[in-house]
């Protein structure tokens, strides 16, 4: 496996590099103005087009975790893995019909707003500092490492720290234009992403195709796969049992069967699509129907991202088992793996793929933490005069402060991200407080008794039972039980599946949140007005969701 650049390689990376550098300081020179203003800079409001709030939004979601710990995953369980990706496609449906028109309805800007709105400044204030911590500390230090390593890799391991910088400093220089450069700059990223993505799928596949002497047929390699893989080509696990091995057993506790689809995955995607700054703040700047038309098109777009972030893991696990990788040490290495096979050009391709989907993610994400601190905390509590050019100046240090920190926190990987794996220190910390979010969210939107106590109540309880279900529950109250089954892990102690937990915990905070409500007014004074007329979606829309629920349900039923 060679890891060394080509010219070619170099000229399709620095293309790539100038032309999304010059189509950026376009929009930015054509969209300027002589006075700045914040919700301009940090929503682009009305000047974001359904396509390119769709491709923002994938451009935005797909990142290093998902092309290395995805692929890893892939490498590891299979086809399992796309769940999250099609799943997500039916929760954007749901998030375009049933939560924008509320979010537009009621003008909010930002996740704290929505809930100084229906709640009270407390509850916002709270989880507005949650956020921040979350945004920087966890996910924009987890985007920049996991990229940087990946990308040092390509090149041959010798350079993490420049490609750090060099990351950063590309997605600051996209942030600092505002929503408007970021979301029209994502339409080459994703492109990038998807025309480099299937490229190293379509190379993968037909190596497999040669390994088993089949030439040079992506599609005899895909036969292969399911062939030679049988295994990895089910969505569904089956229930560990007696005789069941270690390593299924750990697999099954990743992705634990039909049980995560009754509440786990929908709580991780209705959660992130839904309740997310990061997510939302793309479509919050438009009018509901091109809001709903680019969050939908950037559901069809979801259906496909397995191809790219899936199958070279499933391709490189067929190799490696045949002696084709004998260098790949770890699940998270077979994306890295695959693409240190391709030949002259397509490697710059592959790479410059991946470097859009960390840029594109890394300045979606600074300017999320930039828009929560400068209008949720900067303008509310230090400088409630503050002018709107100042608004956004302080916006653009926020975005250069926060990058600072994650270089800081990534430079000697002091948050052991590397020692965890990526995707899942991700899923780690913020799965904790996602069973609390989601229930405060949807009670608060759909339900008008929801109080700002059960609220504060919800928030407690979601992190508090997160907590005990994944690290103490099969110590206090057994290994199984009506509610749980835990599993060995491995290592001597016994996990109950981690979605399996977020379910548990999100049932019961809806209770406490229920419970606490009712002892409230009937109709909370804060409550929502919502009719009909919101929620109405036009034929096309409803031709757009039937296809996409078709080709999800099509897919289910052929890997079931």
């Amino acid at each position: 496996m060679k890891n060394v650049l080509s010219a070619n390689d170099i000229l399709v990376f620095v293309t790539y590099f100038i032309v999304v550098a010059v189509y950026g300081y376009w929009v930015y020179r054509k969209k300027k103005t002589a006075n700045p203003d914040a919700k301009d800079f940090f929503l682009a409001e009305g000047s974001l087009t359904w396509w390119a709030i769709g491709a923002s939004l994938i451009a935005s979601n797909i990142s290093a975790e998902q092309f290395i710990g995805m692929s890893g995953d892939g490498f590891f369980v299979g086809i399992a893995v796309a769940a999250y990706e099609w799943i997500a496609a039916i929760a954007l449906i749901i998030i375009a019909v049933w939560f924008i028109p509320i979010y537009l309805k009621n003008k909010i800007y930002t996740m704290p707003q929505f809930l100084k709105t229906r709640y009270n400044e407390t509850v916002a204030l709270i989880m507005a500092v949650f956020w921040l911590f979350l945004y920087v500390f966890v996910n924009l230090t987890s985007i920049l490492y996991l990229g940087a390593l990946a990308i040092n890799g390509l090149l041959g391991g010798e350079y993490l720290h420049i490609v750090m910088i060099a990351l950063s400093v590309f997605a600051i220089v996209i942030t600092l234009g505002g929503m408007k450069v970021i979301g029209y700059t994502d339409v080459i990223q994703v492109s990038v992403l998807i025309i480099g993505g299937l490229a190293t799928t379509y190379m993968a596949l037909t190596l497999v195709s040669e390994h088993f002497g089949l030439g040079r047929n992506a599609l005899a390699g895909f036969t292969a796969l399911m062939k030679d893989a049988p295994d990895h080509f089910h969505m569904i696990l089956d229930k560990p049992d007696a005789t069941s091995s270690q390593e299924y057993i750990n697999k099954y506790l990743v992705l634990p069967g039909v049980l995560m689809y009754a509440a786990g995955q929908w709580i991780v995607n209705l959660n992130y699509w839904g309740c997310n700054q990061y997510i939302t703040q793309r479509a919050l700047g438009a009018n509901l129907q091109t809001a709903r038309n680019g969050i939908l098109f950037a559901g069809l777009l979801k259906i496909m991202m397995p191809i790219i972030v899936m199958l070279p893991g499933i391709a490189a696990y067929v190799l490696h088992k045949n002696g084709q990788l004998p260098g790949l040490e770890n699940k998270d290495g077979a994306y890295a793996a695959i693409l240190g096979f391709l030949p002259s050009g397509l490697k710059g391709l592959s790479i410059a793929a991946l470097t859009a989907a960390i840029v594109a993610s890394l300045a979606g994400k600074a300017n999320s933490i930039s828009t929560i601190f400068t209008l949720d905390i900067y303008q509310k509590y230090m400088n409630r005069t503050a002018s709107q050019k100042q608004l956004v100046w302080t916006g653009r240090w926020v975005v250069i402060v926060a990058m600072l920190l994650a270089i800081g926190f990534t430079w000697n990987d002091l948050l052991g991200i590397g020692g965890a794996g990526g995707f899942t220190f991700i899923q780690k910390y913020t799965g904790y407080i996602s069973p609390g979010v989601f229930a405060m969210f949807l009670l608060g939107m759909f339900w008008k008794r929801t109080t700002g106590a059960a609220a504060v109540a919800g928030i407690i309880t979601g992190f508090t039972l997160c907590v005990f279900f994944n690290q103490f529950a099969p110590a206090v109250l057994g290994h199984e039980n009506f509610l749980y089954t835990a599993y060995p892990n491995g290592s001597g102690g016994y996990e109950i599946p981690f979605l399996i937990c977020m379910g548990l915990a999100f049932m019961f905070t809806m209770i406490v949140m229920v419970l606490i409500s009712m002892a409230g007014p009937r109709v909370n004074p804060k409550a929502f007005v919502l009719d009909k007329a919101m929620f109405r979606i036009s034929p096309a829309t409803t031709v757009l969701i039937v296809i996409t629920l078709l080709l999800i349900s099509a897919l289910y039923i052929r890997f079931w």
